[in-house]
């Protein structure tokens, strides 16, 4: 196997590299210490080219594969994980989405300008009271001649209050919903400004505070039937499809945030002196700093794995939930180490692994709690769960 990466892959990384030093570094810690989404992030993260990252070029994206845009999601995340959570919305859950399973009409009015950045873009699954739970959602589409009529609420969504377009599952059959039939879910394309639609900024988060996280009220919103994406009753495909890509992206990033403690701890162990010696040369520091090390090679090969059956246009189900479920839980620990090591210094948001702790916690909830991504491997293993072909698969880098 070649573990090398192409020259274009190392310049993507370059660039997500350069970018979040240059625009992000020197403010991240204010938005975060304010809760303040700085929305220039948006513009700057277009003009470098990153939000059409994966996309062919002839719906204007980069036609870059998925390890580079892994390799993206690794070197935003090192800086914030904010940074990191726009490629996860816009690009891993909407905009592959968009090129996996719209039609042709679909991917040249909503992902070419996704592609471009002159539109950002987000998915709305969770509601308030359902989120592992798909088919505990209460958002229904009525049917009405040639449109759809939605209505209901979405909550922790990424990215909710400045996005212009949003993907959103709904129940179509109220049958198959007092059921439970998950072929009774659809996907909508819904974009802001439609009559009925509002959203809102949540506040309060005990990470991720320099991102928006917020919600979307669906107040009887007429869509066109030319605004569902994929057949009706397919909802719930499309969903775990677009949770593949998400995954993938949260996988890779828990990568940089393991890096990013690794490089704080060794730099602090190197100069901090305690009973005469720097802790670097205490054992215990070096067993912690031994962990990150190993774990940060350990995820990143689970992640290039799943990355590797992307380019090749495999189904990745099963690779992306393990390199989510053991990155995020990784890198939870490496911030914990970190702040160990740091001491009463690490208590504090004087030094970055205060932020890096907090914002590792959101990892292990959203796009599939851990507990739901360990029943999956269970399952897988025991022979419950295998992984069907589905209509539309996530094309192969051009």
């Amino acid at each position: 196997m070649d573990f090398s990466f192409t020259e274009d892959q190392v310049l993507v990384a370059r660039l997500a590299r350069e970018f979040a030093n240059r625009e992000a570094a020197a403010t991240i810690k204010e938005c975060d210490e304010t809760a303040c989404f700085d929305r220039t992030f948006l513009t700057k993260i277009a003009e470098a080219g990153l939000l059409g990252l994966s996309i062919p070029q002839r719906y204007s994206g980069t036609g870059n594969d998925y390890v580079a845009l892994g390799l993206a999601c690794e070197e935003l995340e090192y800086v914030d994980t904010s940074l990191r959570v726009i490629m996860s919305v816009h690009v891993g859950l909407n905009s592959l989405t968009l090129l996996t399973w719209g039609t042709e009409e679909q991917k040249q009015r909503w992902l070419v300008p996704q592609a471009r950045g002159t539109k950002v873009a987000t998915f709305a699954m969770t509601e308030p009271s359902a989120g592992s739970d798909v088919a505990g959602i209460q958002t229904h589409a009525r049917k009405d001649g040639n449109d759809y009529v939605l209505t209901g609420e979405k909550m922790w969504i990424s990215l909710a209050d400045v996005a212009d377009h949003f993907i959103i599952l709904a129940w179509t059959d109220p049958a198959k919903q007092q059921a439970r039939d998950h072929t009774g879910l659809s996907c909508f394309i819904v974009e802001r400004g439609m009559s009925g639609l509002t959203t809102a900024s949540i506040h309060g988060k005990l990470g991720v505070r320099a991102g928006n996280t917020g919600s979307i009220a669906l107040d009887e919103v007429r869509i066109p039937e030319a605004n569902r994406l994929g057949l009706d009753g397919e909802g719930f495909k499309i969903a775990m499809s677009a949770l593949d890509q998400g995954r993938y992206t949260v996988a890779a990033g828990s990568t940089g945030l393991i890096r990013a403690c690794l490089d704080a701890s060794v730099e602090y162990a190197q100069t901090l002196t305690t009973f005469g010696k720097p802790i670097a040369e205490h054992q215990l520091v070096k067993e912690m700093i031994a962990e990150m090390a190993g774990d940060y090679e350990a995820c990143r090969l689970l992640w290039l794995k799943a990355g590797w059956l992307k380019n090749e246009g495999r189904r990745n189900t099963r690779e992306t939930s393990v390199a989510k479920l053991y990155g995020c839980a990784a890198a939870e620990k490496a911030a914990s180490n970190a702040v160990q090591i740091h001491g009463a210094y690490g208590f504090s948001s004087e030094y970055n692994v205060e932020r890096f702790y907090r914002n590792a916690k959101g990892a292990q909830i959203y796009e599939g709690s851990r507990e739901i991504h360990k029943l999956l491997q269970a399952d897988y293993a025991l022979g419950l769960r295998t992984d069907k072909p589905l209509r539309c698969t996530l094309p192969k880098p051009e």
